[in-house]
C-alpha cells in the first residue's frame, strides 16, 4: 500500500515562445505546378462515403484495440492498400507494424476516500472521479497518511523546453492539478497568447507526477480548460491501454485521474481552503504548491491483458534513386472505443467522424498519389496508427520504434476528422505559424480562392490531441487542419454551432454516427489541398523547417546530427 500526502497544485507552464514567421520555404516547390488532374479526381465523396460505411458500421464493433473489431478493421486496411497497388510498408514485407499494448481495467468500482481531522468526504466511481493504474499490475493503491509534509515550489519563470532548475519534493505524494494553462498566461505571447501550449495538457500533467514520483495525480475536471465535457472522462472507466515499459510502467503514479469541480471544492473546503481564491492565485507567477492537509485512499482492483495492436502501413516508393529513401508520411487514427455503456440506448461507439473520416481521407489520398502519372521524387507513407484514443499510442510507438528513419522524414501530414457540413472559404490549421508547412498549405489554399485561419479554440489544446503530436516531439514538422468555420451558403455562424453540437453530443459518444445531412465536398476540397502539400513537399530541394523559435527545432537540429 502506497502511503500518500494529498497537495494541491498549480499546473505547470512553460513559455512557449511566439514564432518566428520570418523564415522562408523552398519556394520553388511551394508554388510548383499543380497536382495531376488524374490524381485530384482520385478524390471524390463516393470513394470517401464508402470507406466511412465500412468503418463506421456496427460489424467493427467501435474499432477497439485487441478485439474482433481491430482485425476487422486491419483486414479492410490491408486489403485497400492492396487494391490501391501500395507496397506493404513495414520493411519486413508486411503491412503491419506490431505495437505492445497492456490493456487495464478496474473491476471493481470503488469510492474514493479524502479525510482531514475526523472529517471524511467519499466520492462515487464515475460520477465524482476517475480513476485508473498504467501499473502492470493486478492492483494499485492510495493509502492515508499523517498530514505532515515539506511544501514544494513552483518554478517562477519556466523554461522554454519546460524543465524547471527547482527540485521538487513530493516523492510519495498525491497531486491535486488544475488542467491547462493559467488564465494569466494565456494573455500573454510568452504562453502562446491563447492556445494550449503542451505544459497545460493533461498527459504532461501526468508525466510531471511520474517524474517527481508522486503516488497519485488527480486533475480537476472543468469543462472549459479541458475542452470536453465530464461524460467524455467517464469513457475511462472502461479497459485502459498503454505502452508496456520495461519497468512494466511502476514508474508512473499508483493511481492517476480525475474529479470533478463540486468535490475538488468540496475537498478545498474540508481541508479549510478555498478552490476559487486558490485557483486565482494558481493563475500568478507567484503561486507555490499548497498543503491540503487531508489524506487520500483508494484501492483499485485491475484485469491485466497483454497484446499486440497494429499499425497499418503501406509505401508509394519515389520516382528519384536520391530521394527515394526520405519520406512524407500521411496519418490517421484508425481506432476508437469499440462497445461500451449504453447512452441513448446504443452501446457500439462507431466514431464515424473521429476517425472513420480520416482513416477514409487515408485511403483516398493514397488512391490519388497512386493514379499520378509520375510519382514524387521522396516516398509517401500511408500510416494508420493504432490506440489514439487511449493517448496517441500507436503513434507514440511509431516514434519510438519508427520504421524509416525520422531524420529522413520531411514531413508528417496528420488527419483526424473531416469536413462535413460542405466547402469552406477557409481552413483551420491547428498550431498555423510553427513550420514551413504552413507555406505550402497558404500557396494551395490561395490557388483555391481559400484562407488558412488560426485554431478557433487555440485554449483546448488540439495540437498535442492527435498523432502528429508525437511526430513533431520528435522534431518531425508536423501538419494538422481541420474543417473550416465559414461554410459557403450557410450562415456566419453555422460551422462554429455545428461544431459546438458534434462536442456536446457527439464527441467519443456512440452517437458519432453518419449523419444524412453530411455534406463531405468539404472534405474533398481538405484532401486535395493535403494531397498539393504532401506532392510538393516531396518534390522540394529540402526538407520544410520549424519557425525559429519554435519549440521543436533543437530537437530536429539534433536529429540532423545522428548517424
Amino acid at each position: 500500500m502506497l502511503r500518500t500526502r494529498l497537495f494541491l497544485l498549480a499546473l505547470l507552464g512553460a513559455a512557449c515562445s511566439p514564432s518566428d514567421r520570418a523564415a522562408s520555404g523552398d519556394a520553388a516547390a511551394i508554388n510548383a505546378a499543380p497536382v495531376p488532374a488524374e490524381a485530384l479526381a482520385a478524390i471524390d465523396t463516393a470513394t470517401i462515403m464508402q470507406h466511412v460505411r465500412v468503418l463506421a458500421d456496427d460489424s467493427l464493433l467501435g474499432r477497439q484495440p485487441g478485439t474482433l473489431g481491430e482485425e476487422r478493421t486491419a483486414a479492410y486496411l490491408e486489403s485497400q492498400f492492396k487494391a490501391i497497388g501500395l507496397a506493404p510498408g513495414n520493411p519486413d514485407g508486411t503491412y503491419v507494424q506490431k505495437v505492445p499494448l497492456v490493456g487495464i481495467t478496474v473491476t471493481n468500482a470503488p469510492a474514493m476516500t479524502f479525510e482531514k481531522d475526523g472529517k471524511t468526504q467519499t466520492l462515487k466511481w464515475r460520477d465524482d472521479y476517475v480513476a485508473w493504474s498504467k501499473h502492470v499490475q493486478p492492483s494499485a493503491s492510495l493509502d492515508k497518511s499523517e498530514a505532515g509534509v515539506r511544501r514544494a515550489t513552483v518554478p517562477k519563470r519556466p523554461s522554454s523546453s519546460g524543465t524547471t532548475s527547482r527540485a521538487w519534493t513530493l516523492s510519495g505524494k498525491t497531486l491535486v492539478m488544475l488542467v491547462n494553462d493559467p488564465a494569466a498566461c494565456r494573455t500573454t505571447s510568452r504562453f502562446g497568447g491563447a492556445r494550449m501550449t503542451y505544459y497545460g495538457r493533461w498527459t504532461y500533467k501526468y508525466e510531471q507526477g511520474m517524474k517527481h514520483k508522486a503516488a497519485g495525480v488527480l486533475l480537476v475536471h472543468e469543462t472549459g480548460p479541458a475542452g470536453y465535457p465530464f461524460t467524455v472522462v467517464q469513457g475511462k472507466t472502461a479497459e485502459q491501454f498503454d505502452l508496456v515499459a520495461p519497468d512494466k510502467n511502476m514508474s508512473r503514479a499508483a493511481v492517476e485521474g480525475w474529479i470533478t469541480t463540486v468535490q475538488a471544492k468540496a475537498l478545498f473546503t474540508m481541508a479549510g481552503q478555498n478552490f476559487d481564491s486558490l485557483k486565482a492565485i494558481a493563475a500568478t507567477p507567484e503561486f507555490e504548491p499548497v498543503q491540503l492537509g487531508a489524506t487520500a485512499s483508494v484501492t483499485l482492483l485491475n484485469t491485466l491483458r497483454e497484446l499486440n495492436s497494429r499499425n497499418m502501413v503501406a509505401k508509394l516508393e519515389g520516382s528519384d534513386p536520391a530521394l527515394k529513401d526520405e519520406y512524407v508520411v500521411y496519418s490517421a487514427h484508425w481506432d476508437h472505443f469499440g462497445v461500451g455503456e449504453k447512452v441513448k440506448g446504443d452501446s457500439i461507439y462507431n466514431g464515424a467522424l473521429d476517425n472513420a473520416t480520416g482513416t477514409a481521407g487515408l485511403l483516398a489520398i493514397a488512391k490519388a498519389f497512386a493514379a499520378m502519372p509520375t510519382r514524387p521524387k521522396r516516398s509517401m507513407l500511408f500510416l494508420a496508427v493504432t490506440a489514439e484514443e487511449q493517448g496517441l499510442l500507436g503513434a507514440a510507438y511509431y516514434g519510438m520504434a519508427p520504421l524509416y528513419p525520422l531524420n529522413k522524414t520531411a514531413a508528417n501530414i496528420n488527419m483526424d476528422g473531416l469536413s462535413q457540413w460542405g466547402r469552406t472559404r477557409d481552413l483551420t490549421v491547428i498550431g498555423l505559424g510553427n513550420s514551413e508547412l504552413d507555406d505550402y498549405a497558404q500557396a494551395v489554399a490561395t490557388e483555391q480562392q481559400r484562407v488558412l485561419r488560426p485554431d478557433a479554440e487555440p485554449e483546448k489544446g488540439f495540437y498535442y490531441r492527435s498523432d502528429h503530436f508525437n511526430f513533431a516531439k520528435k522534431g518531425v514538422p508536423a501538419f494538422y487542419a481541420e474543417a473550416g468555420i465559414e461554410v459557403i451558403g450557410k450562415p456566419p455562424e453555422f460551422g462554429r454551432a455545428k461544431r459546438d453540437e458534434y462536442t456536446a453530443n457527439d464527441y467519443h459518444a456512440p452517437q458519432d454516427e453518419i449523419k444524412p445531412d453530411w455534406d463531405m465536398s468539404g472534405a474533398v476540397q481538405d484532401l486535395q489541398l493535403l494531397l498539393a502539400m504532401g506532392y510538393r513537399v516531396g518534390n522540394a530541394s529540402r526538407f520544410p523547417e520549424w519557425r525559429v523559435g519554435n519549440e521543436f527545432r533543437a530537437v530536429r537540429e539534433a536529429s540532423f546530427k545522428q548517424k
